[in-house]
């Protein structure tokens, strides 16, 4: 049984960036969105901004310094169309009161660039809730390009980062060594069997985190799709997380998912967690448009 602190009722919340200056949603709609990552900025198609435009086509194509192109095959994949001056990689900082984290951003043919910015409310309740935890164990799955785990590791946490991607974790890596961090232990790995087996191995962590992705493929091709295998992989979690000095943090970007359902996932699997937090992570625009990017629950005991 998880031992919490007690809490009247569920906090919904709606967070965004506070510390983030190397970051800025310039503007957004016609289901797109204009970006700047340090000193570059990036036009890219995005679902959820269902509203107008605030600039003009002329403004927004003249501050955009990278285009991101949809193939009309397969729209899931495309091509940037670059200025002279914008580089294939490049560095940012998060700088939060607490710590900061360096990444290496990148353009792919899947229109990520290597963060998700809205996350930064989510590391910063990772890197204050592992600071309280002595020795904290921490295992992040579907881990992608790590930072998350760097925010816990820079906390003092010892990481297990596992994602089925193996360019990704590579990634993740570089993004380790960027911030000198050691604590790490890396898994190439499907994260529904990996967690199986550790509760067979009867092996238990003071934190897990889950950022898991609509649909997937693990490493020997194994095939996740969330709405069948969430409750499982939860399920499953729970049997391996600590019941005390612990904390759990769900993430999901499948749009559908609201954070009410993942608020009755919790409820269901875990008991009335008087801690728990859910809501929404959003951007916001120069025009103050809200630009929601994915739901969230979390708590500690």
């Amino acid at each position: 049984m998880l031992v919490c602190p007690a809490q009247q009722n569920t906090n919904m919340k709606l967070l965004k960036p506070n510390n983030f200056s190397e970051y800025q949603l310039i503007d957004s709609g016609n289901y797109m969105k204009l970006e700047r990552y340090g000193s570059y900025i990036l036009s890219r198609p995005e679902p959820q901004a269902a509203w107008d435009m605030n600039l003009n086509e002329k403004e927004w194509n003249k501050l955009c310094t990278a285009i991101f192109k949809k193939d009309k095959i397969n729209t899931e994949k495309g091509e940037w169309v670059l200025k002279a001056d914008m580089p294939e990689q490049w560095r940012i900082r998060y700088n939060s009161s607490e710590y900061a984290i360096t990444f290496r951003l990148g353009l792919t043919s899947f229109k990520h660039i290597g963060i998700f910015p809205e996350q930064a409310p989510n590391w910063d309740y990772i890197y204050q809730q592992t600071s309280k935890i002595k020795d904290a164990e921490l295992l992040n799955l579907f881990a992608y390009t790590g930072g998350a785990s760097m925010a816990a590791a820079k906390a003092g946490a010892f990481v297990t980062h596992l994602d089925s991607v193996k360019p990704v974790l590579n990634w993740a890596k570089q993004n380790m060594e960027l911030n000198d961090i050691k604590n790490i232990r890396w898994m190439a790995e499907d994260a529904m069997k990996f967690v199986k087996r550790e509760v067979k191995r009867g092996n238990k962590y003071n934190a897990i985190l889950l950022d898991p992705p609509a649909y997937g493929r693990g490493p020997q091709g194994e095939k996740w799709v969330l709405e069948d295998q969430l409750n499982e992989l939860l399920k499953l979690c729970k049997l391996i997380l600590k019941e005390e000095n612990s904390f759990f943090v769900l993430n999901s970007y499948s749009m559908g998912y609201s954070a009410l359902i993942l608020e009755s996932l919790i409820k269901n699997i875990f008991g009335n967690v008087p801690t728990l937090e859910v809501g929404e992570l959003y951007v916001e625009d120069e025009a103050e448009r809200k630009l929601p990017l994915s739901v969230f629950a979390r708590f500690y005991c």
